[in-house]
């Protein structure tokens, strides 16, 4: 059995993280011959979130030193690294991503010839409404965006669905403090020259508040990504 920890980032997320946390799909896990941890990082929910987690057994990890996604999701990484587990895999527990899609992108990671697997909503089944107009469109460029400059195709840049070796989870230098860090996880794995490949994925519609400012955030990722384009190693 190998181990794989699944990594939950939540801000104010009690009213999804039970019903994604029962999706797992534990008994197939362990047929492919996955031990799993839940692991939550917590950026300073104040709903109740963290109650729920330590309800159902989650190892919870208070994020430190300020709110947003990416710095959550930094400190997660290094407390993974230091586990020993195999490998990891991420996905926002607000409900949007569906966890029996977790098999999926396991068995595409163990198919050889990758490092990295993302889930892909742009080519997979999107149930009505769970994105809307501007941030379809915003995807789309900004994806293109990253193809055109790291010439490493990917469908999805802004996909919270991830399974990594452990090898590429060392590999990645990050400093992204936002929603720029799946942006800058994949600029970080283009230098490193990791492998990453993708597969389609169910998108539903969110439970509770959306965290994401499509405007904001967005000019922040195409910053990140024309940055890190020409650094190798993330400057402030």
């Amino acid at each position: 059995m190998r181990n794989l920890t699944i990594l939950l980032p939540t801000r104010n997320e009690v009213k999804g993280l039970a019903v994604v946390v029962e999706m797992i799909p534990t008994t197939e896990l362990k047929k492919m011959g996955w031990n799993h941890r839940l692991v939550l990082v917590d950026g300073y929910s104040t709903d109740g979130t963290v109650k729920v987690a330590r309800d159902l057994g989650m190892t919870v990890y208070d994020q430190r030193g300020g709110l947003g996604k990416g710095m959550g999701l930094r400190q997660a990484f290094k407390h993974y690294i230091e586990s020993g587990d195999e490998a990891l895999v991420m996905l926002d527990p607000d409900g949007t991503y569906d966890p029996r899609d977790i098999p999926h992108l396991l068995r595409r990671l163990d198919a050889g010839g990758c490092d990295v697997v993302i889930g892909s909503r742009l080519r997979g089944e999107m149930d009505d409404g769970a994105m809307g107009r501007v941030n379809y469109i915003g995807n789309h460029i900004l994806t293109w965006a990253a193809v055109a400059l790291y010439r490493n195709f990917i469908s999805d840049l802004c996909t919270g669905f991830w399974a990594f070796k452990r090898e590429a989870i060392q590999a990645m230098q990050l400093n992204s403090i936002s929603f720029e860090i799946e942006a800058e996880m994949y600029a970080a794995c283009c230098h490193n020259k990791m492998r990453i490949r993708e597969v389609p994925i169910r998108y539903h519609n969110r439970l509770g508040t959306a965290k994401l400012d499509s405007i904001h955030d967005g000019v922040r990722i195409m910053r990140k990504l024309l940055v890190r384009r020409f650094f190798r190693y993330p400057v402030n």
